[in-house]
């Protein structure tokens, strides 16, 4: 081989390396508004009409509440909100006690907070009251938008929040305090990003960046989760499935949400895909496309380099029990040992691509 064709390979690896890494590396959200850049745990205070909410379920009209947090200088602040249900699946009250709920705030009460510059927010809840396996399920799922954080800058930012419920209607109740997290809104995401959220029926996978692609299918293994399209929407709605397409003009990236269908997370109410044919939502499936094999050696390589890092993140994470803690430590120790295996990488893998 000439020393010139050996020099135009070299440059031509460094250069892809450098074009993965530079779209995908930045984890640490930079223009993220105040309550994204930060992964303290917020202590926070709702009182609303819960019996109402919990028991109407209003997707549209919004109740009367107060939210209460600390200030940036660390007095109690209390602010006027308007509060609701939100969602499709959890919101129904045969898979929910209690639903997720859309935050609504008047943007001029929140200014020189770690709120500041927030409007409407969707908080993920505990599901269910009396039993201690939903509030960790909530943290599993927090975990899970953290992991996605710490591989790319394409990700909806999540906040864990503490948070005591007050039921307006019966006083006399005693309040109730579970963990929760709020996600990052769509035009935040787009702001941090410099890209447009776009709304489309339907995209072709050559829509998509291939590197982020490749990343975000590789990112739903490793968390076990299918119940997502970066192309399609569920019953030819728009796209996509448990996905939103952002685009700068030229490239679209299709960013993933909302994974409590994930083997990682291994919610009571998560059923398998029939359409994979597996004894649960633990059992992982591949989704990537045949088309970047050749490329995925690279992807599993920088997915490797941050092992430590998502390692440390289940050490981290507040509130989650022992046995939770154990159980998605061996759930993602298990995915790092099989992509370091070449025999597994080509028979979960490479052989199981679309």
């Amino acid at each position: 081989m000439s020393a010139i064709r050996t020099v135009l390979i070299l440059t031509t690896i460094v250069f892809a390396m450098f074009t993965f890494v530079s779209a995908d590396v930045a984890a640490q959200s930079p223009g993220a508004q105040p309550l994204f850049s930060d992964d303290s745990v917020l202590a926070v205070r709702i009182e609303a009409p819960m019996e109402t909410l919990m028991r109407e379920r209003p997707d549209e009209e919004y109740l009367d509440g107060k939210f209460s947090f600390s200030a940036n200088d660390g007095t109690e602040r209390t602010v006027d909100l308007k509060i609701r249900t939100r969602g499709k699946f959890r919101r129904q009250d045969s898979t929910c006690e209690f639903a997720p709920i859309r935050l609504n705030f008047k943007k001029g009460q929140l200014d020189g907070t770690v709120l500041d510059g927030q409007d409407k927010l969707k908080l993920v809840t505990h599901c269910e009251t009396r039993k201690d396996r939903y509030e960790q399920m909530v943290l599993r799922e927090y975990l899970a938008y953290r992991i996605l954080q710490s591989l790319t800058d394409k990700h909806f930012g999540a906040r864990l929040m503490h948070i005591t419920y007050v039921d307006t209607e019966n006083p006399g109740d005693e309040p109730l305090t579970r963990y929760g997290f709020v996600i990052e809104d769509e035009d935040d995401i787009g702001a941090r990003l410099g890209l447009e959220k776009i709304d489309v029926t339907a995209l072709r996978y050559s829509d998509l960046d291939p590197a982020h692609t490749r990343l975000i299918t590789m990112y739903e293994y490793l968390i076990g989760n299918t119940d997502y399209s970066l192309v399609r929407g569920p019953n030819e709605n728009d796209c996509c499935h448990n996905a939103i397409p952002f685009s700068d003009g030229m490239t679209t990236y299709s960013i993933p949400y909302d994974f409590d269908h994930a083997g990682l997370v291994n919610a009571p109410y998560a059923k398998p895909n029939p359409q994979f044919k597996t004894s649960n939502v633990r059992v992982r499936v591949y989704r990537g496309l045949c088309s970047q094999n050749e490329a995925l050696p690279e992807t599993l390589d920088y997915i490797a380099g941050k092992r430590a890092e998502i390692i440390g993140l289940v050490d981290g994470i507040d509130g989650l029990g022992d046995k939770d803690r154990g159980q998605v430590m061996k759930y993602i120790e298990k995915f790092f040992e099989d992509i370091e295996n070449p025999k597994k990488v080509d028979r979960n893998l490479i052989r199981k691509c679309l």
